[in-house]
Formats: C-alpha cells, sequence, structure tokens
C-alpha cells in the first residue's frame, strides 16, 4: 500500500487532445491545424502531475483498461497508479486553441460506472487515503452515476483522518453542499460560475459586488466547508478560511497559451504549500502561482516548479482592492520550495 501524501480520484478520466488553430474558427470553414498535442488528463489525473512534477507523493486512483493509452501516458510519467479496469475506452476531450489563447473545449461524457467499479473505486481510495494527508475529489462523474457519490465518499473518508478536498460543478457539486456538514471537504474549490451557482446568483452578480461574492463563500463556511479557494481566471484567486480569515492574489502578467488544467494546477500548488506547513496567504500565493504557470504553456500541459514564480504573485490581506499587501516569503512557496 502506498504511503503517498496525497491521493486523488479521477471518476471520469480522459485523453485530452488539444488543437492549435492558426486563426480563429469559422464555421463551416477547413483549418490546418497549426499543431496538436495528447496529454493524460481529467480533472485529478492534472492535480496528480502537478504534484509529481515537484517531487510530490501521490498516487492517483482511476477506472481504466491495463491497456488503455491513457494509462500507457501516465505510467511514462513515472506516475504511480491505483486502478480499477473497465471495459469501455477512456473518453477523448478536445480542446480548441485560436492564436488569442482562447479555448473551446469539446468534452465527451464518458462512460457509465458499474456499481462494482464504483464500490472498487471507493476501495482503493479508502486503501491509501488511511496513510495520505490529502485526499482529492476531482472533476465531473460519468453518466448515471449518482450525483451524491462525492459526499458519500467525503462522509465515508472521514475515519481515515486524511484532508478532503472537492472541485467539481452542476449536480455533484449541489449534492455536496445540500448533504449536511457532515459531508463537507475541507477544502472546496471552486470557480466564479461555480460559486454562482450554489449561492442562487448570476456570475455577473457575483463578480460585480465584492459584498455578494463574501456573502456566497461564508455561506460555504456555514454549511461546514473549512477553506475555499475561489479561482478567478486571469484576476486571481481568493482563499477564505472558516475562521474568518480573508486573501486575495493577482497573478503575474503571462501571454496565456492555455487555461486547460489552470484551476487543477492552482488546486496542486495549494496542496504542495499545505503540505509544507505553509500559512493560508502562502497557500493562495502558490496556487495562483501554479495556475498562472499553467496559464502560459500549451495545451493540457502541467507546470514543473522551474515555470512557477512564487514572488511574482501579490497576495493582499481582504477581497481584491485591499490595501494590504502580503509580502512573500523569502522562499517562495510554490514548487520544490515548499517540500
Amino acid at each position: 500500500m502506498s504511503g503517498a501524501r496525497v491521493v486523488t480520484l479521477t471518476a471520469n478520466p480522459s485523453l485530452d487532445r488539444t488543437l492549435e488553430l492558426p486563426v480563429p474558427l469559422t464555421e463551416g470553414g477547413i483549418v490546418r491545424l497549426a499543431g496538436t498535442s495528447t496529454e493524460p488528463g481529467g480533472k485529478g489525473v492534472n492535480v496528480a502531475r502537478a504534484i509529481a512534477a515537484a517531487g510530490g507523493d501521490v498516487v492517483s486512483v482511476l477506472p481504466a483498461a491495463d491497456s488503455d493509452p491513457i494509462l500507457q501516458a501516465l505510467r511514462a510519467l513515472g506516475l504511480e497508479l491505483a486502478t480499477v479496469p473497465v471495459e469501455t475506452p477512456v473518453r477523448t476531450n478536445y480542446t480548441l486553441v485560436d492564436p488569442a489563447g482562447t479555448t473551446t473545449k469539446l468534452n465527451e461524457p464518458g462512460a457509465p460506472l458499474t456499481e462494482h467499479t464504483r464500490a472498487a473505486l471507493t476501495g482503493a481510495l479508502h486503501a491509501h487515503a488511511a496513510t495520505a494527508q490529502w485526499v482529492v475529489l476531482s472533476g465531473s462523474l460519468p453518466p448515471s452515476t449518482p450525483p451524491g457519490w462525492y459526499a458519500e465518499l467525503v462522509v465515508s473518508l472521514r475515519d481515515t483522518g486524511a484532508r478532503i478536498a472537492v472541485d467539481t460543478s452542476e449536480a455533484p457539486l449541489l449534492a455536496l453542499l445540500q448533504a449536511g456538514p457532515a459531508a463537507a471537504p475541507d477544502l472546496l474549490k471552486p470557480n466564479a460560475e461555480e460559486l454562482a451557482q450554489l449561492a442562487g446568483r448570476t456570475e455577473a452578480d457575483v463578480l460585480a459586488d465584492p459584498a455578494v461574492l463574501l456573502a456566497a463563500v461564508r455561506s460555504l463556511h456555514e454549511r461546514g466547508v473549512g477553506e475555499v479557494l475561489l479561482t478567478l481566471g486571469g484576476d486571481g484567486a481568493v482563499l477564505s478560511t472558516a475562521d474568518g480569515g480573508l486573501w486575495s492574489a493577482r497573478p503575474p502578467a503571462v501571454t496565456v497559451r492555455s487555461t486547460v488544467g489552470a484551476g487543477d494546477s492552482s488546486l496542486a500548488g495549494h496542496l504542495l504549500a499545505s503540505l509544507a506547513g505553509a500559512p493560508p496567504a502562502e497557500r493562495l500565493r502558490s496556487a495562483v502561482a501554479y495556475g498562472s504557470a499553467s496559464a502560459s504553456l500549451p495545451g493540457s500541459a502541467v507546470p514543473s516548479p522551474a515555470h512557477v514564480d512564487g514572488s511574482a504573485v501579490r497576495v493582499m490581506a481582504g477581497l481584491p482592492g485591499s490595501s494590504t499587501p502580503v509580502p512573500p516569503p523569502s522562499v517562495p512557496a510554490a514548487g520544490r520550495d515548499v517540500l
């Protein structure tokens, strides 16, 4: 059994195919692609890849046949895997990237998981969680999977002693928060659209009014969530803690090549800093440094420590617009520096 400090579950893994457009897409036209790439993906896989690239101890739990190309690709990266065999090939997701860095995603739904497969994934997750510091439940659920499955897993994982992070959306996210405090994760990573969904507001409302944003975040703590890492794309991120702590961060200027997986890298950056015992402001700094580094890379590539510069991230106490900057530490809380 692995002694990994982080365990990720990717219930709906994918091969991520990135297609680089030389010009903006024209409906009905013919495009000669500027380049293509294929990476093993799924949100939990992306988190595991980023942590492993930083030298972190991580094991990735996922359903896939032993001969599936995704496992060949992950083994080539040296990632530790705990797999449950399934007959259906892993889905393929397509990302169209135009010259300005705008991405359009075309995601296949994935194959349904049988009750037996879900039970086997749960067993593998528990076996590895027993020695882990963090368990990450990340991404969409395959068709026909009960939307409350993540909530059930959070409750069942409590006795392992591991802290639990969740990054999902739509029905599984709503079910998680509706299941009560026992199912509330230690860390929740919504984006603005997902936070608005939980608050019953529009994304425009949340982004335009700091009071609405703050109320939406605080409502998650009232439901039992320990920390909220709210990612805001090019505007950075906000970290809120249940004891009233609140920080925001602005990313450095980067040339955006692809935003695919940037949120997953942000979560990985937070976890790496957490494993090093960094305080909240430095966990946020690391999250934003990793997310912006990811956005500067093509396709769904994940950053290595060489891409990450925590000192270039501006962290402030309070919401965006605060005049109380938090200076970076002498050793930035990012990449190998936190291990």
